[in-house]
């Protein structure tokens, strides 16, 4: 709800619920931490630490490093859609997607990446393996739309090309990585 107070919101009771189970302090906040215990990223394992401050930042309008019940329930929301697109390109169910099952979600997102390119970010999210987890998909989505965001800034005429100085350079890349 664009412009709503914090009152107006519905909060949905399996939600709140988890919220609770998770506010393993009970300070009515959550911290990257403890999300990360109640994550799991498929493959028998948390969330990292990448994803789990990734977005905990998105969300906290405070940014005191915690969200709140409303907040989770953005982040809630948001890990929902993220899942729902994992798991259309997880076509064998294996909890993790390897390149072809990559190049296919970030085809659909309207992107067209060489092979190589492709090859390379499935190494970025796992150098030994040859597959992308859940969390490792997300942080890799999110870093790609704010590196293109960045972007499509300075590509004003829309050619695809930029020219950028290195301190601009510097601050797109710190300012998009996690």
């Amino acid at each position: 709800m664009y412009g709503s107070t914090n009152s107006e919101v519905q909060i949905n009771p399996e939600v709140q619920q988890w919220f609770i189970a998770v506010d393993r302090d009970g300070s009515g906040r959550i911290t990257a931490t403890e999300l990360q215990s109640a994550l799991a990223n498929g493959q028998g394992g948390t969330f990292s630490d990448t994803a789990c401050k990734l977005m905990i930042g998105m969300f906290d309008k405070e940014k005191n490093g915690t969200i709140d019940l409303f907040e989770f329930q953005a982040l809630y929301n948001y890990i929902n859609a993220w899942l729902s697109v994992f798991r259309s390109f997880d076509h064998d169910n294996s909890g993790s997607i390897q390149e072809t099952e990559l190049n296919a979600a970030l085809i659909q997102m309207g992107y067209r990446l060489s092979p190589e390119f492709i090859s390379f970010l499935i190494k970025k999210c796992n150098p030994i393996g040859l597959s992308c987890t859940v969390d490792q998909f997300i942080v890799l989505c999110v870093q790609i739309q704010r590196f293109t965001d960045a972007f499509r800034v300075r590509d004003t005429d829309q050619t695809g090309v930029i020219s950028i100085g290195f301190e601009d350079f510097l601050n797109v890349a710190l300012n998009c990585s996690v």
